[in-house]
């Protein structure tokens, strides 16, 4: 199959490139705590050998910062590292690795006396004495609070393409075009939706790829595919990641899958047209990161998916967060979430806080929510 790609810029990731027709990269993220140097060097070189292009590493704290040296000495792999909600950290991990990745609405959480304008030159500038390439994250449940009141509140669309094409105007004019953009939702159809209208627009800005809180195999490689066999068939995509809940030593399992559905697109091994309006039960869960506050999430996710086969044919979402960074808000499009802290889990309707509970609890609090839920769409009928 001969698909023409976008004409996007090249942008060097360590020695990997992406962009300008180079073939497309794959990505994961470790799931280890970075502080744990052995684990976390152990799961990059084990997501390198697996194939994986580029590796990213969650850094959330001066500890997790102050392991990247010793890191970097272990492994060869190409390492993006994602700074959360602390931006100051880049200074201090950059020399050591290829990629800086952040989140605009992420940028609001410190110094919030300094705009996010000055930030970001902040970031440019630690990036480019460093020679490293950078990634503007946007997410679904973390855009920038300012865009988001411009719009109603069922728009998860417009804020990110604003929140995007806002931080690649201000790069550019700064003169750092040495950036990629991702645009990620957890359903398939927003993921198609946001990439083309960005690609439209910024043509020439490559483009990473993902489905967020894909969710566990099978169905997270399913939804994946539909995003990804829509978007790369039409030129879309410059860098992939498949983002599964799965334990740590599966971890390697996102890059196999990002590689298989690369070669069935290549093939023309793809659907025609897809529609992803479910009318069945919809189970979405983040991926295992460095990010997770207890590993009990994903055993945690597998019992959900379990408990909840009884509702399959019930048009209802429900989504299973495993921290604290992005579980408040990429819960709130849910009808039923759940985001996990070190002790307790956090239980919503919608965007309504239900409580918390022991993760020996919570399942049964669970289920008596979604048979209210049944309830209530059965009298609706």
């Amino acid at each position: 199959m001969n698909i023409d790609r976008n004409p996007t810029r090249e942008v060097r990731i360590g020695t990997a490139k992406i962009g300008a027709g180079h073939p497309i990269a794959l990505q994961s993220m470790t799931a280890t705590q970075t502080k744990n140097i052995d684990a976390t060097v152990g799961q990059i070189n084990d997501l390198a050998d697996a194939g994986a292009d580029v590796v990213r590493v969650a850094v959330d704290s001066n500890q997790d910062a102050a392991a990247l040296p010793e890191i970097r000495r272990q492994t060869k792999a190409n390492l993006a590292i994602d700074l959360q909600e602390n931006y100051r950290l880049a200074e201090a991990v950059a020399p050591h690795v290829d990629k800086i990745r952040y989140n605009p609405g992420h940028l609001y959480h410190h110094e919030r006396q300094k705009s996010w304008q000055e930030k970001v030159a902040y970031l440019a500038q630690v990036a480019a004495d460093h020679d490293c390439a950078m990634r503007v994250g946007v997410n679904c449940g973390s855009v920038d609070p300012d865009k988001k009141t411009k719009y109603a509140g069922d728009d998860t669309i417009r804020p990110m393409l604003d929140s995007a094409w806002e931080h690649c105007a201000a790069l550019d004019e700064l003169g750092f075009t040495r950036y990629c953009v991702s645009l990620k939702d957890s359903n398939p159809q927003k993921v198609i939706d946001v990439n083309r209208r960005f690609s439209a627009q910024r043509p020439e800005v490559p483009l990473h790829l993902g489905v967020t809180e894909a969710g566990m195999p099978p169905d997270g490689v399913i939804k994946t595919r539909i995003a990804f066999e829509q978007l790369i068939s039409r030129g879309i995509g410059d860098t992939i990641r498949v983002s599964l809940t799965v334990s740590n030593p599966r971890k390697p399992e996102e890059i196999v899958a990002g590689r298989k559905i690369l070669a069935d697109i290549a093939m023309g091994r793809v659907r025609s047209v897809v529609d992803y309006g479910l009318d069945t039960l919809n189970i979405i869960s983040c991926p295992s990161c460095s990010r997770v506050e207890n590993e009990a999430f994903i055993e945690l996710a597998e019992q959900v998916k379990e408990m909840t086969r009884y509702a399959a044919e019930h048009a209802i979402t429900i989504a299973v967060m495993g921290c604290r960074v992005n579980g408040p808000g990429e819960t709130d499009d849910a009808d039923l979430g759940l985001w996990c802290g070190p002790q307790y889990v956090n239980l919503k309707r919608g965007s309504e806080a239900m409580g918390q509970y022991p993760y020996d609890e919570i399942l049964s609090r669970l289920k008596s929510e979604l048979d209210a839920l049944i309830r209530e769409h059965r009298d609706r009928d």
